[in-house]
């Protein structure tokens, strides 16, 4: 039987954000609207949520299983180690993980589970680089503010 899929919402400064959970975990985030927190796991999550939001938690502790695997978890694991208010670039993660730089940008744009794990916090060489979340480089910039990195921006 395959396992089912909970879903959970929340208003945020960046639009209804969205987390799902199956197994134990948070497996996939996005942005839209969903019902409120169905089992222990979703209304941990979304109190994490808001108390990012809220400036109140720079670490997020809920279970993440993002289901990918190779480069792309390796790209993930290394985003998870940012800390809050700091940022790399695609070319610094290139370097880490022995990797081209647009397979980095192509990881970053397929996260699962963005917020969590912290896509955000990876810019260009030369600038903000992209975001694939509900409201592109807007969002991206309101996150990297909301996290105190928007010295980082000028």
């Amino acid at each position: 039987m395959k396992p089912v899929e909970q879903r959970a919402g929340l208003s945020t400064p960046v639009g209804p954000v969205w987390v799902e959970a199956r197994d134990g975990a948070i497996t996939r985030a996005g942005w839209g609207a969903a019902e409120a927190p169905a089992t222990p796991l979703l209304s941990e999550t979304i109190a994490e949520l808001n108390a990012y939001f809220d400036g109140r938690l720079t670490r997020f502790t809920v279970p993440l299983r993002p289901g990918v695997c190779g480069l792309s978890a390796r790209v993930l694991d290394a985003m998870l180690k940012i800390p809050c208010g700091e940022t790399r670039t695609y070319g610094d993660l290139a370097r880490d993980l022995d990797a081209p730089a647009q397979a980095i940008g192509q990881a970053c744009g397929a996260n699962p589970i963005p917020i969590l794990i912290p896509c955000h916090r990876i810019l260009s060489s030369t600038g903000l680089g992209g975001y694939s979340g509900a409201g592109g480089i807007e969002t991206k910039v309101a996150l990297l503010k909301l996290e105190g990195a928007a010295s980082l921006l000028i």
